[in-house]
C-alpha cells in the first residue's frame, strides 16, 4: 500500500477522531447535563458549545473535504503519475487537515480558512497530475 493510500485512510478517520474528542470530554457529565447520548447523537450535538461545537463542525468539514482528496489521489495513481509526488502531496494534505482541526478547535478562523484553502489546492494539484 502506498503512502498516499495510507493518507486516504487517515483523511477518512480524522473526522471520527475529531468528534471523538468532544464525545470523550462529555463522558464524566451527567446524561442530562451534556453527556454524549448514543441514542440521540444529533440532539446531543445541538447542545454543544465552545470547542466541542467546533470539533463537531470540524468533523463535518473533514467528511466534506475527503471525497475531493480521495478522487484526486485515485485519479493521479490511475494516470500513473509519479508516486513520490503523489505521496508527498497526500502527506501535505493530511498535515494541513491536522493543522486545520487544531485551528478550528482553537477558534482561529482566518488560519483555519487558509489551511482549508491549502488542502483544496493540494487536491487540485493531485488532479492536475492525472
Amino acid at each position: 500500500m502506498t503512502i498516499a493510500n495510507w493518507c486516504v485512510l487517515t483523511a477518512c478517520v480524522l473526522p471520527l477522531v475529531t468528534v471523538g474528542l468532544a464525545k470523550v470530554s462529555s463522558a464524566k457529565l451527567p446524561r442530562n447535563a451534556g453527556q454524549y447520548d448514543n441514542n440521540n447523537p444529533r440532539e446531543w450535538a445541538k447542545g454543544l458549545s465552545g470547542w466541542q461545537q467546533r470539533a463537531n463542525a470540524a468533523q463535518y468539514n473533514g467528511f466534506e473535504a475527503a471525497p475531493l482528496f480521495i478522487a484526486a489521489v485515485l485519479l493521479a495513481q490511475q494516470a500513473h503519475a509519479d508516486q513520490g509526488r503523489i505521496d508527498t502531496l497526500a502527506l501535505i494534505f493530511v498535515g494541513l487537515r491536522v493543522l486545520y482541526v487544531a485551528a478550528y478547535l482553537m477558534n482561529l478562523g482566518a488560519i483555519r480558512s487558509t489551511l482549508w484553502m491549502g488542502g483544496v489546492a493540494v487536491s487540485v494539484a493531485l488532479f492536475a497530475m492525472a
